[in-house]
């Protein structure tokens, strides 16, 4: 069965490392994971046909959410960022935890447009893998 893109929801460590204690990121709107394996071409000129291996993995997730200046999350996010550090983030899907990771902030957006809503867009890379909760 489906699942309705408000199951979805991506958190952010308002805790310290060694205990973790995560926050939605307030307001979200929308959000994406995207994970990746690059290919690596081992092919030669003995045969016209491409040859290729996995190459490394790599995900990124992005979140645009309403500004809300005092959430826990954002300003997790935004200290990390601003840091230079890698932040734990949690996935849930319909309630339940899912997997979590380390990240790294690439980019944090505001927009502040007239007479509309103010926005954020935050764009975070995973170091490493997605590790699945109890494992």
């Amino acid at each position: 069965m489906g699942m309705n893109g408000t199951g979805f929801l991506l958190y952010a460590n308002t805790g310290t490392p060694t205990v973790p204690s995560y926050s939605a990121v307030g307001s979200q709107r929308d959000a994406s994971v995207d994970e990746a394996t690059a290919t690596i071409d081992v092919s030669s000129k003995d045969s016209r046909a491409q040859r290729v291996l996995p190459g490394r993995y790599s995900s990124t997730i992005s979140v645009d959410a309403l500004y809300v200046p005092s959430d826990a999350a954002y300003l997790a996010l935004k200290d990390a960022n601003r840091n230079g550090e890698l932040i734990l983030v949690l996935r849930e899907e319909d309630g339940v935890d899912v997997e979590y990771c380390e990240a790294k902030v690439d980019s944090m957006s505001e927009s502040f447009p007239d007479q509309a809503e103010a926005t954020i867009s935050i764009a975070l890379t995973v170091d490493g893998f997605w590790i699945p909760i109890g494992s």
